[in-house]
């Protein structure tokens, strides 16, 4: 329940200071792309490079969790075969030392 607090007022407080930046930063900067001009808001322009890098970050981040579960597959694999050998090697009879 307190968590549940905690991340409401979270999301109250950057609501507000996303409100009081808009309101202090009326102006629009002009971002030249290869195909066009596009003139947004400054916290617009902001918002939208925050939500690109996010996503970028959460496909590199995917591509890495990936990684380790395809090495997770490989580890178990080979855990599975180093077992059934050992299995075997156990029921085999002892050679005498004699």
């Amino acid at each position: 329940m307190l968590k549940r607090i905690g991340l409401i007022g979270l999301f109250l407080l950057v609501f507000v200071l996303m409100i009081w930046f808009t309101s202090i930063n009326p102006g629009t900067i002009s971002i030249d792309l290869a195909f066009g001009t596009v003139e947004p808001t400054i916290p617009l322009a902001l918002a939208v490079s925050f939500v690109l890098g996010w996503l970028f970050g959460l496909i590199s981040v995917a591509f890495y969790v990936l990684g380790l579960l395809n090495e997770r597959r490989r580890l178990r694999s080979a855990l599975r075969s180093a077992e059934s050998e050992v299995s075997s090697l156990r029921s085999l009879p002892l050679a005498d030392a004699d």
